[in-house]
């Protein structure tokens, strides 16, 4: 296994030990297409690139400015973001406008910008041609510099400064997605990411001679974290595609696992359920997926008959069982707070379902009774604490009842970007039978049992009828399969 120095406290040491150690390693490929081979970084490459951008920044008196990072998936992106700790500054990612879909995307880029107070834009000529016209609409788009960092040149390297940043300062802002509410910026420090990469080294089992394959977005915690600088911080091989290149064709990523002998690939419970309903027979015919030991599963609910439905159809290419790795986490833990040990089979449980409306743990016994089955979502990522509180009384919870959850560790937050009040009621909760704390309210619910945590559900999203508790993608998953007109992932049910 290789492991940063010891001296590493940030992911600029990591990244020069990189360089320096194991320089001429190919580190990230990005597949065109999700097939071609593309644009490639070494080690040096990357560092150097990394040196060249955060050079620029600081010619710029970037440190501490919050720099927006606005990119097609690509490599250029990672440059970016390393660009920015390299130059002190703090690093925004945001998903990049669609041509198709820019009433719907540039309220929300405006939103983060002015939450962030963001000075800098670092993105591609693309992108700046797409917005060239609507920048003049926005006032606040007119006040930052617009930096296409294809045009930055390589030389600058040379003159770069080590900005000298410590593991207690700020890394960048990961923006919530504001579905519901205006976008907040969770403030992750390097001591944050540090540790949490280390944690997932070992409890994901990721060494020198792993081999990743990722086309979560770089925007999205769990593409960002561990689909993109785990591998850097492992010293690892990445191969890194567009998640349209996924949605186009689910078998592209299966294809990449096995053709590159791919150890760790992640995505939500949805990608899996494509896979089995889009790849065909004949699409399968050539995979070999037994390179694949951990194949995480988090960011949504997990479907026990998914991960059913994709072991039976890809078990005669290659795929184990004990592959799947379920995982629970959240942006405000950095990532993961739970994760499945390679080797261990999933923990499914069978749980009375009139009893768990009542929020009460009771495993079904009745083999007539109305049961709910629950994925568990792995134990506890290394010495991450977890408590079950009632939410309303802040008291914990007996072993036999589901409460939020809520996380203690190194890995969990400052608290929002410039949201004072929001941060202390949900970073700085103590429980009120003990005056434990302080912890991170997640704003879900679960249990913990031998060992595993349960995630059942999500607090605002529960519907109430006559003082009981649905979970509404109980209630989505069966309307799903009620009648074939109607189509999977596409209902929603709300109070």
């Amino acid at each position: 296994m290789t492991t940063p120095h010891s001296h590493s406290a940030t992911f600029v040491d990591a990244l020069r030990d990189r360089a320096a150690g194991i320089p001429q390693q190919r580190a990230y490929t990005f597949l065109v297409d999700g097939k071609t081979e593309g644009a490639s970084f070494t080690y040096a490459e990357l560092d150097r690139r990394a040196r060249a951008l955060g050079a620029f920044l600081q010619q710029h008196q970037a440190r501490g400015e919050r720099v927006m990072l606005l990119y097609p998936q690509g490599l250029e992106v990672m440059a970016a973001f390393l660009g920015c700790l390299y130059g002190g500054a703090i690093a925004i990612p945001v998903p990049a406008p669609e041509a198709s879909r820019l009433k719907r995307t540039l309220p929300r880029l405006l939103a983060i910008a002015k939450d962030a107070r963001a000075r800098f834009v670092m993105t591609s000529a693309s992108i700046l041609n797409l917005l060239d016209s609507q920048r003049e609409q926005f006032p606040e788009f007119q006040t930052m510099k617009w930096i296409d960092t294809e045009q930055v040149s390589i030389e600058l390297a040379e003159s770069w400064r080590d900005p000298n940043v410590t593991a207690a300062d700020l890394a960048y802002l990961q923006y919530t997605s504001g579905s519901t509410s205006t976008p907040k910026g969770v403030m992750l420090g390097h001591d944050n990411l540090m540790a949490h990469s280390a944690y997932l080294q070992r409890a994901c089992g990721y060494t020198s001679q792993s081999v990743t394959v990722t086309w979560m977005p770089y925007f999205h915690d769990y593409g960002l974290v561990e689909g993109l600088l785990q591998p850097l911080f492992s010293g690892a091989t990445a191969y890194v595609m567009a998640p349209f290149s996924f949605i186009k064709r689910p078998v592209r990523w299966l294809e990449a696992i096995a053709r590159y002998r791919g150890t760790h690939s992640q995505a939500p419970n949805f990608a899996y359920d494509q896979c089995v309903r889009r790849i065909s027979a004949e699409a399968k015919v050539g995979l070999d997926l037994s390179s694949w030991v951990a194949a995480g599963n988090a960011a949504e609910p997990i479907n026990p008959q998914v991960l059913t439905q994709f072991y039976e159809a890809f078990a005669d290419v290659g795929f184990r069982w004990t592959s799947f790795c379920p995982a629970y986490g959240l942006a405000e833990n950095t990532l993961l707070a739970s994760f499945s040990r390679q080797a261990d089979e999933p923990a499914i449980c069978q749980l009375d379902a009139a009893a768990l409306e009542r929020n009460q743990v009771l495993e079904a016994s009745d083999a007539n009774a109305l049961t709910r089955t629950v994925v568990g979502c792995g134990s506890l990522v290394c010495e991450t604490q977890v408590a079950i509180v009632d939410p309303d009384t802040k008291q914990t919870c007996g072993s036999d009842r589901v409460g939020e959850i809520w996380i203690s560790d190194p890995s969990v937050a400052r608290g929002y970007w410039d949201r004072p009040e929001d941060t202390e009621e949900t970073f700085r909760a103590y429980t009120s039978d003990t005056n434990a704390g302080p912890f991170l309210r997640t704003g879900d619910l679960g249990f913990l049992k031998d060992g595993e945590l349960f995630v059942s559900g999500r607090l605002k999203d529960l519907v109430i009828v006559r003082g009981t508790n649905h979970y509404p993608q109980d209630i989505e998953w069966t309307v799903q399969a009620s009648h074939p007109a109607l189509r999977a992932e596409h209902g929603a049910a709300f109070s």
